[in-house]
């Protein structure tokens, strides 16, 4: 469980499209990995009677790639990953051993003649315990808002990052950069209201978060939770979910009770089971308090926000539904 998009707004051969460009605003894209090694400043030489002759290529400088030194590389400060897969990284290490590293690591200058890793850390750790000494890299000259934005986008594109680190991302860029939730939007090439709903995870207790990582409590269990007021009633069901293995449906059906005093309980039973059920949906959707309120076919929906940041979310979604 990795729902690295809860909402389904974008279909997945577009979302890819879309991320593709938000890497190519940071990093260029050359035609092929040949090419990059080849100085922009070196011309190619044509001759009427033979083939293109392309110069031998100089000693790379910051805009081509060439082997570093694995021993001069220091880690990324921005990785959001915290978690390696030791058995895809196993595999990775034995295609290394094997073919070497196909595709080159991304890297910025710092001082003393060192590099920082921006993009590639698989790779990275891979050859190091493949027993390389050096590693083919891009090395870019790169702000910080630039690497950690970079670092982002590759572990989105490669779907590396689980749900709580895609969060936490997110709101790092916020607080360290400045940037706003539609900014993130338009460099990553995730939609706002996907962007919000990551950020939003951040507001359930720590306990809560864990069980996320640890997979035993859904994106959609989250949700779910966050319609809650209390922390304390957040960390009790997310427990539950967590030990009944108690799907989304009934965890709705339990914070529906919460929500809903005593005294009202024979107005809402006396609601039509469809209506209950769209109510509940709604509420899921929206990550707010709904209710409908009915009467032979006539009515109206209600929603409650507790927040201009949830005010300006349902919104945005009500907008685009």
């Amino acid at each position: 469980m990795n729902p690295t998009a809860p909402t389904a707004a974008t279909p997945a051969g577009e979302k890819r499209k879309a991320l593709g460009r938000g890497l190519e605003s940071l990093l260029p894209r050359t035609s092929s990995l040949a090419s990059s090694v080849i100085p922009p400043h070196v011309p190619a030489i044509s001759h009427p009677a033979g083939p293109t002759i392309v110069p031998a290529a100089k000693p790379a400088t910051h805009d081509g790639m060439r082997e570093v030194p694995l021993g001069i590389i220091e880690r990324n400060p921005y990785q959001t990953r915290q978690h390696l897969d030791e058995a895809a990284l196993a595999e990775l290490i034995a295609s290394i051993k094997s073919s070497g590293v196909v595709q080159p690591i991304v890297l910025r200058p710092i001082s003393a003649g060192r590099y920082q890793l921006v993009a590639g850390q698989r790779r990275w750790e891979a050859s190091k315990r493949a027993g390389k000494t050096s590693i083919p890299a891009v090395v870019r000259e790169l702000s910080d808002q630039q690497a950690m934005e970079l670092t982002i986008i590759e572990n989105i594109q490669r779907q590396d990052l689980n749900t709580m680190e895609q969060a936490r991302a997110f709101e790092r860029l916020g607080r360290e950069f400045g940037l706003t939730q539609e900014n993130m939007a338009q460099r990553t090439g995730i939609d706002r209201t996907t962007v919000s709903n990551f950020v939003r995870l951040l507001k359930l207790p720590v306990d809560v978060q864990a069980l996320i990582e640890q997979d035993k409590i859904s994106f959609g269990h989250a949700k779910v939770l966050l319609s809650l007021d209390s922390p304390e009633a957040m960390l009790n069901l997310g427990t539950r979910v967590a030990e009944e293995q108690i799907s989304v449906r009934a965890l709705e059906q339990m914070v529906f009770a919460i929500q809903h005093p005593v005294e009202k309980q024979v107005q809402e039973r006396q609601l039509d089971p469809n209506v209950r059920q769209a109510q509940m949906e709604m509420e899921r959707s929206l990550g707010v308090r709904v209710q409908i309120k009915d009467r032979n076919g006539r009515g109206k929906i209600v929603i409650e926000y507790k927040s201009l940041e949830d005010f300006d979310r349902v919104v945005e979604m009500l907008g685009k539904k």
